[in-house]
């Protein structure tokens, strides 16, 4: 659903699945800036928005995920994840619960398989699942974090909150955080353990859940099948590596870079996993960029070692 706030001054379109939100208006950079100052909000309107609403909504959803959820407050803005059996990311929300419902996004496009999942899983449980995402625009503002409004105020909300910042801007950052984002920098094989996940997402004193063995055996012995790295690249080269693209040590390949961006400090950085066992001195290559790393998941817990911004 494309934004009206591309209509705002200077906005340019974003790409793939963020086409229908501004990557930018006019300077990504000073963009960056006054966010990280507490200025301004970012439009993330394109993203999929649930209601999960009944009186077993949290009950069942603690059940089938990894987040504790029996006393979630309301307000308070939470993380899940839905692994499948062998412990892998098949799903991630986010979202809060008003007292009579949860509601939660997930990634553009990112619903429709979330929901026939959730459907299938609904046997004589109290929950309706209503998709929403023509009514409630997601946005983000530094000081406050994520936020639902009404998606026909979305311009009035632009003019009472300026000014607007672009994705790039917002990707920037949160790259620089070391924290992934679902389907960009995982993929069908990952787990919790090895991208950040165990705390944010998943509750590790909860009963038992879908994947937990191998989330619990994982945190137990340590040594994660791969870490998520964050990667400094040659800015030499004056491009972004592509998503997906093989990561290379020497002639071998130990992994794959994810999303990417142009930090206003720390310049061309980039989100990779890679295998546990890569030296995190080693200097590597990046679709034909040179990368350093950054530790972010310790490579023997597979817990996040950077600390956590909001």
């Amino acid at each position: 659903m494309t934004s009206p706030l591309l209509a705002l001054p200077g906005a340019v379109a974003g790409n793939g699945v963020d086409a229908p939100v501004a990557a930018h208006y006019g300077s990504f950079n000073g963009e960056q800036r006054f966010l990280e100052s507490g200025e301004g909000f970012v439009d993330l309107s394109h993203h999929d928005v649930l209601r999960i609403e009944g009186p077993d909504r949290l009950t069942w959803l603690h059940s089938l995920t990894t987040q504790h959820l029996l006393e979630l407050a309301p307000g308070v803005e939470t993380q899940a994840l839905v692994l499948s059996p062998q412990g892998h990311v098949e799903h991630e929300l986010r979202g809060h619960d008003d007292g009579e419902a949860l509601t939660v996004w997930t990634e553009p496009g990112a619903s429709g398989a979330l929901v026939e999942f959730l459907e299938r899983m609904k046997f004589m449980m109290r929950v309706e699942i209503t998709d929403v995402t023509a009514d409630l625009a997601l946005t983000w503002r530094p000081a406050t974090g994520h936020r639902l409004v009404p998606r026909a105020d979305l311009t009035r909300y632009a003019a009472a909150t300026e000014p607007a910042a672009g994705l790039w801007a917002y990707e920037a950052l949160r790259i620089a955080r070391g924290e992934p984002r679902f389907g960009l920098d995982t993929d069908h094989r990952t787990i919790p353990n090895e991208v950040g996940w165990i705390g944010p997402a998943v509750h590790l004193d909860k009963g038992c859940y879908r994947g937990q063995e191998t989330v619990a055996r994982v945190h137990t012995l340590g040594r994660p099948p791969r870490r998520l790295t964050l990667l400094h690249l040659d800015g030499s080269e004056n491009r972004l590596p592509a998503a997906g693209s093989p990561v290379l040590l020497g002639e071998k390949e130990i992994g794959t870079v994810g999303s990417s961006a142009r930090h206003h400090e720390l310049g061309p950085i980039a989100l990779g996993l890679l295998k546990r066992n890569t030296p995190v001195d080693a200097e590597l290559m990046v679709d034909g960029v040179a990368a350093a790393q950054e530790v972010l998941v310790d490579p023997e817990v597979g817990l996040h070692v950077r600390p956590r911004l909001r």
